[in-house]
């Protein structure tokens, strides 16, 4: 039996989150959370909260389901359990959906073809061991790919080598053959990491007003933050600093029930920046399609992707192809790349993501590796320890879901991640009640998109302009 558990909210701003073991909760059929849907329209622009103390004092609805906070953290290591290991270890790869039946069975009942998934409560056995603001963090799991695109001084080059990192960038998010679905990020959830590039003249200068601002100018570092739970849209911000290179990105999950299977559109666009060349490579992103959800469910990708230039006019065309019904191979994915003003391509690029492409250029007549992803390294993210993490952080939020996973305790995981739904549905019934806004932390809404506050053009800009005067 677990601790009983406290709910905790921060009377000031509403932002405090429960850090504790939860108890047994109500479970309908097959064990699926009775957990109603959080209100819609969770996205609000930044404004200044108003000092509710003393009316918060007075509402006892807000004093019977809230509770103050504890100051201390819990280790990182608690209960014999060391948590920061539980986010390193391999996934395990025998999930079969057959041995579920009575809980699949159960869920189709809930859904029809088409149907809206974000709202649907879906059984805890079939989570991946982490949020999906980490999964995003994959994008650089090639860091050195990312950072050769500023090198480049031919603006021809440069369009081939975003080419090279983004077709790149797809096969390190997926920890096994097997699909399962990462943890969906609580409103205001935060991650941070950041990765050491080999053969980098080392600068022991922190980057204090960066992104992860304990890390140095020579490390390439990672933010991403919830800025909506309804609609669900994360961002995501990664620089290096002494590269001037950076990559803003946004995303809208909208999830489906396809029938035997379910997609994911992924709604939004990325954006790498060249801060020396005032330059900008514009992205957006696949579909994802959960395949075969009643037997031993697997991923692949799907949809035309556009990556283009405006400053040099150079763009290309990538498609992710799907695997037909009949025969055909998974993971293919082609590309082709042109010059500004060119109706025919200069190069086209075809393979798999997850493994071998390559390249035949049409002027030259030749055809070479443009990259195999099994042959190149997979550079480990460094996270703090989760000991020293703010209580908003991805894997301290996640950590008793996450171990009841890794232990196959799958009671022990949903009482867990109920806690931490539970206390997003409180906090919001609270910020409902007194009228309050949500706080970003460090995106702010811009018309369709969400921009980091601080990017590395903005603050150069700002150190050039002070150091002129």
């Amino acid at each position: 039996m677990f601790k009983k558990w406290v709910r905790r909210v921060s009377l000031s701003t509403t932002r405090g989150f429960a850090e504790t073991t939860s108890p047994t909760h109500e479970k309908g059929q097959d064990g699926f959370a009775n957990a109603e849907a959080l209100p819609p329209t969770e996205s609000v622009a930044p404004q200044s909260l108003p000092e509710i103390e003393e009316s918060l004092a007075d509402a006892d609805v807000s004093i019977k389901t809230a509770r103050t906070a504890a100051s201390s953290r819990s280790a990182s290591y608690d209960n014999g359990i060391d948590y920061d290991a539980l986010y390193e270890e391999e996934e395990d790869t025998d999930l079969s959906m057959e041995a579920h039946g009575s809980m699949i069975t159960h869920l189709l009942s809930q859904v029809k073809i088409g149907m809206d998934l974000t709202k649907v409560v879906l059984p805890t056995f079939i989570l991946e061991r982490r949020s999906l603001l980490e999964m995003y963090a994959d994008y650089f799991a090639h860091p050195d790919l990312f950072v050769k695109i500023s090198e480049l001084d031919d603006p021809r080059d440069r369009i081939v080598q975003v080419c090279r990192w983004y077709m790149s960038a797809y096969h390190a998010g997926r920890k096994s053959a097997v699909a399962k679905k990462p943890y969906n990020p609580i409103l205001g959830e935060v991650f941070q990491c950041h990765w050491d590039l080999p053969g980098e003249t080392h600068d022991a200068q922190e980057v204090r007003d960066g992104p992860v601002p304990w890390c140095r100018r020579d490390q390439l570092t990672f933010l991403a933050e919830q800025v909506s739970h309804h609609p669900p849209i994360s961002a995501f911000y990664a620089e290096h600093y002494n590269k001037k290179i950076t990559f803003a990105a946004h995303v809208w999950t909208k999830s489906k029930f396809l029938g035997l299977s379910i997609g994911v559109h992924n709604i939004g666009e990325g954006v790498v920046t060249l801060v020396d060349r005032s330059e900008e490579y514009i992205v957006t992103f696949p579909n994802g399609y959960g395949r075969s959800i009643l037997t031993v469910p697997w991923i692949e990708l799907g949809g035309s992707v556009e990556i283009k230039c405006p400053q040099t006019g150079y763009y290309a065309n990538v498609e992710f192809l799907t695997k037909p019904f009949y025969g055909g191979k998974r993971n293919k994915v082609s590309a082709e790349v042109y010059a500004p003003s060119e109706k025919k391509p200069f190069v086209s690029i075809a393979g798999e993501w997850s493994g071998l492409m390559e390249a035949k250029w049409h002027d030259k007549n030749k055809t070479e590796v443009f990259v195999d992803v099994n042959r190149i390294p997979i550079f480990k993210k460094q996270v703090r320890p989760i000991v020293e993490q703010d209580e908003y952080e991805s894997r301290r939020v996640w950590k008793e879901v996450t171990a009841g996973l890794k232990f196959n305790d799958i009671e022990r995981a949903t009482n867990a991640k109920f806690v931490v739904e539970q206390h997003q549905r409180d906090q919001a019934k609270v910020r409902k009640e007194y009228d309050l806004a949500w706080e970003h932390k460090h995106f702010k809404p811009v018309g369709d998109n969400w921009i980091y506050a601080k990017p590395l053009s903005q603050r150069m800009y700002l150190q050039e302009k002070e150091a002129k005067r």
